[in-house]
């Protein structure tokens, strides 16, 4: 098993290129199931969940070729409805195979995604809100076995509580429904906006009637379509953070600033120097790293993809901090391995109490989810001496060549089989 060796206590400088985007690809790759032409994708991320993602779209009868700066997928004679446990289990964004699904082919069989470390993954608002498009379901041996025999009906759907998810896959579903779909309660991540974009791109008629509401008029095909997909801000949240906690001079760049705009605020009131420009962020970390209080929340609130980076960042201010986590429900495992390093958090329920003014210590430490595994990363950056970080695989789901970025502006990090 492969594992990170890390040395810290070096400043970071230089330029990190920031990859695609991974929460935006996996709804469009599952959205390309609507067409029956040619659909060419650029800027996708070579991260595991995209090739879990592509492998998932080939079981149900996609042909993919990858080349060197896009992929490009055929289902023209794409017909399988079935998608396995196998293959949903290792990501959440599995189930958002189900919308397009149930709107081109009115049947699919899909593996119920279970649980992660970070919590359960709760389907029943994508359920209820296809149900109200006309489709069926029941559940049988870990599978939810959907059919809409005469095909999905549009509907007025307002969503119980914002969820990104419910909000894709009814995206996704809707454009194939007949008559008009109103959704309302949205999600409204920049990742959902690059799904919009996408599917208007193939011809899809969506749009925004309001804040957090859409309207889509069903349509009976679709057109081919050349996509860019957009940057990764949970990426560039990530390299913006390790800036500032080894007191780095990074610039960021192929990213949209103002899509960022809460992390930057955020950055700058502990005490960073940032300097915006078109498609760059340039941030100075400083020394003295004041206290903040953060509750993660949809967008545009601070993401709680990038809780367990700034939770590390807050041991290195002058004072106690407070982070809430109100997404999802056991985002805290991270801090027992940090408190290995050093750090005194404690947690109270979904309140994390973080104590500043740590010097990390080197040590052995265990991963036990994506955005916890580059937490450890960045702890050791500013620990003085030699770290391992095991279970790295996690990692893999989400950041690409990591290790090379973090090389390039002056860290010293390799991998171990």
């Amino acid at each position: 098993m492969q594992k990170l060796e890390v040395f810290g206590a070096k400043k970071l400088r230089g330029q990190i290129k920031i990859s695609g985007s991974k929460n935006a690809s996996l709804p469009i790759l599952a959205s390309t199931i609507l067409s029956n032409k040619k659909i060419f994708l650029y800027n996708l991320p070579k991260v595991k969940d995209i090739e879990t993602m592509l492998i998932l779209l080939e079981s149900l009868g996609s042909k993919i070729k990858k080349k060197k700066d896009k992929i490009i997928i055929d289902n023209s004679k794409q017909k399988k409805t079935f998608a396995s446990y196998s293959l949903v289990k290792t990501m959440r964004a599995g189930i958002l195979v189900l919308g397009p699904l149930l709107a081109k082919f009115g049947k699919a069989k899909v593996s119920s995604p279970g649980g992660c470390s970070i919590g359960v993954r709760p389907i029943d608002i994508h359920l209820k809100a296809l149900s109200k498009l006309g489709a069926k379901f029941k559940m049988s041996e870990g599978y939810v076995i959907a059919s809409a025999p005469k095909g999905l009906k549009g509907s007025k759907i307002h969503f119980p509580k914002i969820s990104v998810g419910a909000t894709e896959n009814l995206i996704i579903a809707s454009c194939f429904a007949k008559g008009t779909t109103t959704l309302s309660n949205c999600a409204i991540e920049p990742e959902i906006e690059d799904l919009v974009k996408f599917l208007k791109s193939m011809g899809c008629n969506i749009k925004w009637i309001a804040k957090r509401k859409l309207k889509i008029i069903g349509i009976k095909d679709v057109k081919e379509s050349k996509y860019s997909v957009m940057f990764d801000r949970i990426e560039a949240g990530t390299y913006l953070i390790a800036a500032a906690i080894t007191q780095g001079n990074i610039k960021i760049y192929n990213i949209v600033p103002k899509i960022i705009k809460t992390e930057i605020d955020i950055l700058r009131k502990i005490g960073a120097t940032i300097k915006v420009k078109k498609n760059l962020v340039h941030i100075i970390g400083s020394k003295k790293i004041i206290k903040a209080n953060i509750k993660t929340a949809p967008y545009p609130g601070f993401p709680t993809d990038l809780q367990a980076q700034m939770m590390v960042l807050l041991c290195k201010a002058n004072k106690k901090s407070l982070i809430i986590e109100d997404i999802f429900e056991n985002r805290f495992m991270h801090a027992a391995e940090l408190n290995r390093m050093g750090a005194k958090i404690f947690i109270k329920g979904n309140k994390a109490i973080v104590n500043g003014n740590i010097d990390f210590a080197p040590a052995e430490l265990m991963a036990t989810d994506l955005r916890a595994s580059v937490s450890l990363i960045l702890a050791a950056l500013c620990a003085k001496g030699r770290s391992i970080i095991n279970r790295i695989y996690h990692l893999d789901r989400g950041y690409e060549s990591i290790e090379k970025k973090l090389e390039k502006v002056g860290a010293k990090i390799r991998r171990l089989n």
